[in-house]
C-alpha cells in the first residue's frame, strides 16, 4: 500500500458527501436492513450486520436510524430483498472504476449505471475487466491529534493487533489489514483505547493513474453521478487524488 493514502480520498469526497447526508443514511439503512434480514438482529452473531452498523456509525448515522432499520427487517419477515451486484467500468485516461450496488431491480440498476458512465466520459466494462486491479482490505484510520505516539510506536501496536501495513501522515495513521483479519485488528485496537475515525472493508487499488487536467471536471461528475444513484452503495477507483 506504500504511496497510497485512502485518507486523502476520504477527505476529498467528504465535503460533497456532507451535502448528501440524508441520501447516505438511506443507503446505509438499506445495507443494515438486508444484513439483519439475512442473518438476524444481533451484531455479535451476525458479522455482516456488525460491519454495516460500524460503517453507519463511522458516517455519524444516529443510533435511532440504525435501530429502525434492524427492527424493520426483523419485524416484517418479508419486504424487499436486495442483491449486491458489482459493475465495472472506466473513466478518462483508463481509470478503473468499481461500483457496488444493493438493488431489488437489476434492470433498473444496470441501465442507470450504464447511463451514468456514458453521459460522463466513461464506459462500462465486462465482468472482471477491472476488479483484478484492486485488493480487498481492511482499512482503519486513527487521528494523530492528541496521540503521543511516533510511527515506530504505532507500528508496534498495529503488528501486535495483527495489522498488515501502516501509512503515516501529519494528520492520521492509516492501517491496512487482510480482509479476514479486519474485525480482529479493529477490536484489538479498540481494546487498547484507540478511537477509530474510520474502519471498514474496502477495495484498494494496486496502482493509481493521474486524472488529465482537462478531464478532472468530467471525472468528478462521473463519480458524483454514480454515488447519487439510490442503488449504489460504494464506488471505488484508482485515480490519483
Amino acid at each position: 500500500m506504500a504511496g497510497h493514502s485512502k485518507w486523502k480520498n476520504i477527505q476529498h469526497r467528504k465535503g460533497a458527501q456532507d451535502a448528501k447526508r440524508g441520501k447516505i443514511f438511506q443507503k446505509l439503512s438499506k445495507e443494515i436492513y438486508q444484513a439483519a434480514k439475512d442473518g438476524g438482529a444481533d451484531p455479535e452473531t451476525n458479522a455482516a450486520l456488525r460491519l454495516a452498523v460500524d460503517k453507519a456509525k463511522s458516517n455519524n448515522m444516529p443510533n435511532d436510524n440504525i435501530d429502525r432499520a434492524i427492527k424493520r427487517a426483523t419485524d416484517s419477515g418479508q419486504g424487499a430483498d436486495y442483491k449486491e451486484v458489482l459493475y465495472e467500468g472506466y473513466g478518462p485516461n483508463g481509470i478503473a472504476v468499481l461500483v457496488y450496488a444493493l438493488t431489488d431491480n437489476l434492470n433498473r440498476s444496470s441501465t442507470n449505471i450504464r447511463v451514468a458512465f456514458d453521459r460522463n466520459g466513461g464506459s462500462m466494462g465486462e465482468k472482471g475487466s477491472v476488479n483484478y486491479m484492486f485488493d480487498r482490505k481492511g482499512y482503519i484510520a486513527i487521528s494523530r491529534d492528541g496521540l503521543h505516539l511516533d510511527e515506530d510506536d504505532m507500528l508496534m501496536h498495529v503488528l501486535e493487533a495483527g495489522g498488515e501495513d501502516l501509512e503515516t501522515s501529519d494528520e492520521v495513521f492509516e492501517i491496512y489489514t487482510e480482509a479476514q483479519a479486519f474485525a480482529e485488528v479493529r477490536d484489538a485496537l479498540k481494546a487498547e483505547g484507540f478511537t477509530l475515525d474510520q474502519s471498514e472493508l474496502t477495495m484498494i487499488p494496486q496502482t493509481t493513474l493521474p486524472v488529465p487536467e482537462d478531464k478532472a471536471d468530467v471525472f468528478e461528475k462521473l463519480i458524483d453521478a454514480l454515488e447519487d444513484d439510490d442503488d449504489v452503495s460504494e464506488v471505488y477507483h484508482n485515480a490519483e487524488v
